[in-house]
């Protein structure tokens, strides 16, 4: 099954220093049954995009709890095994946790896919996102706006080679 992890770039500077990322228990997002319906679609596709999304909508949370950090969203595609990946039934319908699996230990580095990561444009607008995450919780449109504004930014896909490059 493919997971996304949400990470920072220290996260990821971490990982790749230990080689996995952990320790478990691990929070990721994948295609889970409850992100099926919810999206209604059959498109794996479309599905995992969804996943990575919501992976992107959790680093941004990490790093709106961290000022000190570089503002830029990170998500770690991982393939772990079947029945390592575990959605919560009694939330697979609740919108704060669709997609939302754990994972009991940590993940070898060498088992991702690929990274994603925010262009050094998108710096702003997370920023402003990061800052405003709190007060969109709340139900504030324009703060909801600007998180919105993160989101619009596409994140970039690297290959896990690539890291040391990203957290140089």
């Amino acid at each position: 099954m493919r997971v996304y992890v949400p990470l920072t770039l220290p996260g990821l500077a971490a990982a790749h220093q230990a080689g996995e990322i952990g320790p478990g228990p691990l929070t990721a997002y994948g295609v889970t049954p409850g992100l099926r319906e919810w999206y209604v679609s059959d498109d794996i596709e479309e599905l995992e995009y969804a996943a990575l999304s919501r992976a992107a909508a959790a680093s941004l949370r990490l790093i709106a709890g961290n000022p000190d950090i570089a503002r830029r969203r990170v998500v770690v595609a991982v393939d772990v095994p079947d029945g390592a990946a575990v959605a919560d039934p009694d939330r697979s319908l609740d919108a704060s946790s669709l997609g939302e699996v754990r994972i009991a230990s940590s993940v070898a580095l060498r088992d991702a896919a690929a990274v994603h990561v925010d262009a050094d444009e998108a710096e702003e607008d997370v920023t402003a996102a990061a800052a405003a995450l709190g007060a969109a919780d709340l139900g504030d449109d324009d703060a909801q706006f600007a998180v919105d504004g993160a989101e619009d930014h596409e994140l970039l896909w690297f290959g896990i080679q690539e890291i040391p490059n990203l957290i140089g």
